[in-house]
């Protein structure tokens, strides 16, 4: 009876509450035009309907105005948007029982960058930044009946070049794709500009919800639900409540906290003096024995629903709503015998972190919608991810993204969005990053998965290293380094410190340590590019483990189904135009060639040769992957560069634009797996790990270990009972390699181990290779297939009777998904491969091809 009574007066004030506040969204009816030049006849301007979210160049792509950016040489056909100024206008009615509310706000989420706007003759706002939201009171400008928005779009170019041609000097932005480098006078996406995987297109316009927003008596702005101290036994949490009070004189009223899980309600209640206009209340709430947030094979993702109520006269007059999870997260930076430590901790455990980093997925960036990140955080979980970090150069990232990762178990490290460039430190250009940060930290602090806050991107290490002292003077990098200093050792952390108070913050990635400098690695994050722009080979990155990678990656095209989107076949060549603007790297094409020279026999045509770069970057990757995962404790973690594309392009990614994965993101797969199994080869043997994330001991695990002839097949064959330990990595076994294969033999053998539980279950699988294919005697052979066809799904079936080394089956679908690929087919095994895709049709018989390393050479 006592939930029923509680339960009822929780639907009660609901109700009532329908009185007190109502919400208009804004964001259909919205028309947009190029602003007129002087000596063009206004009249004959073009208005167009506007998507909202969107941008100027979105819309002027659907609508056909613009050509496909992606295609061919596009790409320059674009730019000249970026220099024009643009106007977007709607109407919206207001009835004039509306306009009896106590205040009326326009809540503009986003503005993309800068903008005057206008309502019924009155300017209301002007923005200068692309990461703030915007509320304007305007019930005094409200009108019975129709009223008229209007926004001005200033071209991102026109606005900054006269603080170009002030400063004198060129900042060093080398991603900015024009010989003005404005991007670094802007608070706008980075990425925008381009990069060395990016388009650059400049876009302006609406790129987040618009509102408008009637309140009676009070409105709650904003609800921080503060973990103070957080374990198994205790929840200490402090209850932050932003308020606003239309009322004109002090009035008593109540706060009431609900708080839920698994549908048991609770509340605790407080009596409040609440003055006219602003009020800030904090209110302690202790919860014995909480459910604690896990990341993802942890535990569960346990969520609370907290729930704010501002009360007056027994009548619900304001209530917010915030969905987190209870855990403590630290950053481990301390000193031990190695130099300085490098790691997490979650709920008092240290976690190996094991994942990537995340770009903005479009270009077109307002393109990003619920299915997306659904879709996203899908190919996250898929790789047997447990952490992200979110790239400074991109943005803050949509509250659907921290959803996503809070419900999925994956933690978030946090950039704010500076990257890779000195920025400006005056007074103005820091009051809009305050506001920036201030916005952003209050924007996200609640959500679970936030796990880290970072100043930037490369900023420090381009400071002292990229030798931008060659082309400024002496005082202007004196002052670079100073701003620096202000921005992100004072302004941001303690920004950090006062708005959230619960995370960690560094000043910048890598803290330490880049690839150059190997002696340093034993302190802080790495961002190693020793492999890929240093030239070391694959095999080099187990003897140089950082302590925690934060960044490294190796490039590869994407598969040709995707090229077909952009490039005819007579443009299928490394030094076509076409293929060189998808290129964004300047030795990208070159490096991918120098290293496929080392490790593989050149492919007879472009097509293998694409297929052969997708298999040297995830057996590479994978390479470098599990030896830092081998390596933990002293290595914690590894974030490769980088998971996903912007646009269809060469680069580092894991998964292509059209949701292809590449060979590397099985290959991720595999050796993040919650209990992997890994092989090294040293000092004369074969150590077989391993490699665990369960914070429970694993036993009566069966070790099988077969010594396979690439074309008899099983030579020898040896099982081992093992156990896995919790959270760590561990040598189980270890083989003398000359006891089971001799010399002459290693090029024509390899080892096939796999991990089986006691039901006989197979956890993990493992194939090692004593040489790259180019020393090995690979076997011709033919692969045997069977398909089964039915809507939405073909099930393919694969045997060989030699070696299939790298097998890659291919279907003319963008996006499909395949249950496994790049497949090690053994003499004389036969495999199963779903694919699925709402595209395919059981009647169309869709061709499915296969490919393997033999047939290139």
């Amino acid at each position: 009876m006592r939930k029923i009574i509680i339960l009822l007066l929780f639907t009660i004030p609901t109700l009532l509450m329908a009185q007190q506040s109502e919400v208009l969204q804004l964001n259909e009816g919205w028309q947009f035009s190029q602003v007129a030049d002087t000596n063009q006849n206004k009249e004959n301007v073009s208005w167009y309907d506007a998507e909202v979210p969107g941008s100027v160049q979105r819309d002027l792509i659907r609508l056909g105005v613009l050509p496909d950016p992606y295609y061919g040489t596009n790409e320059k056909l674009i730019q000249w948007v970026e220099d024009k100024n643009w106007d977007f206008r709607k109407t919206f009615v207001v009835t004039a029982e509306q306009l009896q509310y106590d205040d009326a706000v326009i809540f503009f989420e986003g503005l993309d960058t800068h903008a005057d706007v206008f309502l019924n003759g009155s300017r209301i706002l002007q923005t200068e930044n692309m990461f703030i939201g915007h509320k304007v009171s305007v019930k005094n400008m409200l009108r019975e009946g129709e009223n008229k928005l209007y926004i001005r779009f200033y071209s991102p170019i026109e606005r900054m070049m006269p603080a170009r041609e002030s400063f004198g000097y060129e900042y060093p932005a080398g991603n900015d794709h024009r010989d003005e480098k404005l991007s670094v006078y802007n608070r706008k996406a980075p990425y925008h500009f381009g990069w060395d995987w990016g388009i650059r297109i400049v876009q302006m316009g609406i790129w987040k919800p618009v509102s408008l927003h009637l309140y009676n008596s009070a409105s709650i702005e904003d609800y921080y639900v503060k973990q103070v101290s957080i374990d198994s036994e205790l929840a200490e949490t402090e209850h932050q409540v932003e308020l606003f009070s239309y009322n004109e004189k002090q009035i008593e009223a109540t706060l009431s906290i609900e708080y839920s899980v698994d549908d048991n309600i609770n509340f605790i209640e407080e009596q409040v003096g609440l003055m006219p206009g602003w009020n800030n209340f904090s209110i302690p709430l202790k919860i014995n024995n909480p459910k604690l947030w896990m990341p993802v094979n942890w535990g569960d993702q346990n969520m609370y629903d907290f729930k704010v109520k501002l009360i007056v006269d027994n009548e619900v007059i304001a209530e917010k709503t915030v969905r987190t999870g209870l855990r403590s997260i630290r950053h481990i930076f301390e000193e031990d015998e190695h130099g300085k430590s490098y790691y997490f901790e979650v709920n008092g455990i240290p976690i190996f972190a094991k994942g990537s980093n995340y770009i903005p997925g479009e270009i077109l960036t307002t393109q990003q919608d619920e299915e997306y990140y659904e879709r996203f955080f899908d190919n996250l979980a898929g790789a047997n991810m447990n952490f992200v970090r979110v790239w400074g150069g991109g943005i803050y990232e949509n509250e659907e993204f921290y959803r996503q990762a809070d419900e999925r178990g994956i933690l978030v490290w946090q950039d704010f969005i500076f990257g890779c460039v000195a920025y400006p430190s005056d007074d103005n250009f820091l009051a809009n990053v305050r506001e920036e940060a201030i916005y952003n930290i209050k924007r996200l602090r609640n959500h679970p998965s936030l796990a880290y806050w970072c100043g930037n991107n490369e900023v420090w290490e381009g400071l002292n290293f990229w030798g931008w002292g060659k082309t400024v003077p002496k005082e202007i990098m004196d002052g670079w380094f100073k701003g620096y200093d202000l921005t992100f050792r004072e302004l941001l952390p303690s920004l950090v410190s006062e708005y959230d108070g619960t995370r960690d913050y560094v000043h910048g990635s890598p803290d330490v340590a880049n690839w150059g400098r190997p002696d340093l690695f034993n302190t802080g994050d790495v961002h190693d590019w020793g492999l890929w722009y240093g030239e070391l080979p694959f095999e080099a990155m187990a003897d140089r483990l950082p302590r925690f990678a934060s960044e490294f990656g190796f490039q590869s095209f994407p598969e040709m189904k995707t090229i077909k989107t952009f490039a005819k076949p007579d443009q299928w060549s490394l030094e076509s135009e076409v293929m060189t603007i998808h290129q964004k790297a300047s030795t990208g094409n070159s490096l991918i060639k120098k290293y496929m020279d080392m490790y593989y026999h050149e492919p007879k045509n472009f097509e293998d040769f694409v297929y052969i770069g997708l298999v040297m970057q995830g057996n590479g990757m994978e390479e470098s992957v599990e030896a830092m995962r081998r390596g933990r404790p002293y290595c914690m973690g590894a974030l490769y560069w980088q998971i996903n594309d912007s646009w269809p392009v060469v680069s580092w990614s894991s998964i292509d634009y059209y949701n292809n994965w590449k060979a590397q993101h099985y290959r991720m797969r595999d050796v993040f797996a919650p209990l992997a199994l890994g092989i090294e080869n040293k000092d004369g043997n074969l150590n077989f790990y391993t490699m665990s994330d369960y914070l429970e001991n694993r036993s009566d695990l069966i070790l099988t270990v077969q010594i396979v002839d690439f074309s008899d097949g099983v030579k020898q064959e040896f099982k081992d009972i093992v156990d896995a330990e919790a959270n760590s990595s561990k040598i189980v076994k270890t083989v003398k390699i000359s006891d089971i294969v001799g010399e002459s033999e290693k090029s024509h053998t390899m080892i096939h181990a796999y991990l089986r539980d006691s039901e006989g279950n197979i956890i993990s699988t493992k194939d090692y290779f004593f040489y790259w294919p180019n020393k090995l005697d690979l076997p011709e052979t033919e692969i045997e297939s069977s398909v089964s066809y039915k809507d939405g799904e073909y099930v393919v079936t694969l045997s060989s009777k030699k070696l299939a080394k790298d097998v890659f089956v291919e279907i003319p679908v963008l996006g499909a998904q395949f249950s496994d690929n790049f497949i090690d087919l053994l003499p004389g095994e036969e495999r199963t491969i779903v694919i699925t895709s709402p595209e395919l049709k059981g009647a169309d018989k869709t061709p499915v091809t296969f490919r393997h390393v033999r047939e290139t050479y």
